[in-house]
């Protein structure tokens, strides 16, 4: 009987993926970015080892929403203190912080403790088509 394989942390060889959200749909950029976050698109998966890759998103600004979801969507949130809620629409983010709508959508989809805190650390997502990491030989995305 052959035993199941699990991914050793020393064992780990990671990639750096470039992903242009220029015209995507949010959630679809976001659950590819997490697919590859996790490591889900190797063979050597394991869900309990960190075995994603680096992802860099570009032109984040660009990223469409679908249906009304740019009036009516609504992003919270809370400083902790009496009154200290803040709204802001999908627009209000679109405009001002599209890095952000993007890093939301993205952490929601990770798992939840140190783990998915350790895969955040390795998404990078610019406003537009430049970034800062040409010495890591980024590759395109493309599935």
């Amino acid at each position: 009987m052959k035993d199941t394989y699990m991914q050793k942390k020393e064992g780990i060889v990671r990639n750096w993926y470039v992903i242009n959200a220029e015209g995507q749909n949010l959630g679809r950029v976001a659950t590819k970015v997490a697919h590859i976050l996790r490591g889900k698109h190797k063979p050597t998966f394991t869900p309990h080892v960190d075995c994603g890759d680096y992802v860099i998103v570009v032109n984040a600004s660009k990223v469409n929403l679908t249906g009304n979801k740019l009036n009516d969507k609504i992003y919270y949130n809370h400083s902790g203190y009496t009154g200290g809620l803040r709204e802001r629409t999908a627009r209000e983010m679109k405009e001002n912080y599209p890095v952000e709508m993007i890093e939301r959508a993205v952490k929601g989809m990770l798992p939840k403790g140190r783990l998915g805190r350790q895969m955040y650390k390795k998404l990078f997502v610019y406003a537009d088509a430049e970034h800062p990491h040409t010495a890591q030989q980024p590759v395109e995305y493309k599935r």
